[in-house]
């Protein structure tokens, strides 16, 4: 039996490194930018569907 490596949690190391408003700022920008990328998704997805109805 191979015995696996062990590797640290990365992000847990990031957590870590970070003070609870640092952590808190960082998610919520990355939530964000989530909520952003689904919204230009959508919009894109609309455009598309309307442009090809006119067709």
């Amino acid at each position: 039996m191979t015995q696996q490596a062990s590797f640290p949690n990365l992000r847990r190391l990031f957590i870590e490194a970070r003070t609870d408003n640092e952590e808190r700022d960082v998610s919520r920008k990355a939530f964000y930018n989530a909520v952003l990328f689904m919204g230009s998704v959508a919009v894109f997805s609309l455009i598309a569907q309307r442009m090809n109805a006119v067709r």
